[in-house]
């Protein structure tokens, strides 16, 4: 774990020292570029003529709001009375019907038929063992005996 750390914070590194040296270099061919151009003058616009002054408009007097003599009276209203709602209509008695006496309690089991034509395949139980030398990484047999 950390090796790879350390592997990774070095080629870190090594990509910001490089795009450093790419970035001086360009700032050092930005250096030796020759001054731009200068930009034209524009003259400066004129200034437009001034806007007209805005007429004074006359004040305008209203007349005054006629005046109500007399205000006529409105009719009294009478409501008839609200109906007593003290005596409200019965309601019928609603009674459920009694509960059989051979109710089950217990649901009954059911067996479901296997299913045809799925076949698992069969899972290894033991690790098989790899040899300790492969034969094409091997030495060859000596000739001479020591």
């Amino acid at each position: 774990m950390a090796a790879s750390k350390c592997c990774f914070v070095l080629s870190l590194i090594i990509a910001l020292s490089s795009t450093s040296i790419d970035v001086a270099y360009a700032a050092r061919r930005l250096l030796d570029t020759p001054p731009p151009p200068a930009l034209p003058t524009i003259p400066p616009l004129t200034m437009p003529p001034p806007l007209p002054s805005i007429p004074t408009l006359p004040n305008p007097t209203l007349p005054p709001l006629p005046t109500i003599l007399a205000v006529p009276t409105l009719p009294k209203f009478t409501l008839p009375p609200l109906p007593s709602t003290t005596q409200l209509p019965s309601l019928p008695k609603f009674t459920l019907p009694p509960l059989p006496a051979n109710f089950p309690t217990t649901l009954p089991k059911f067996t479901l038929p296997p299913l045809a034509g799925i076949s698992f395949p069969t899972l290894p139980t033991t690790i098989p063992s790899f040899p300790t030398t492969l034969p094409f990484l091997s030495p060859p047999p000596s000739t001479t005996s020591p």
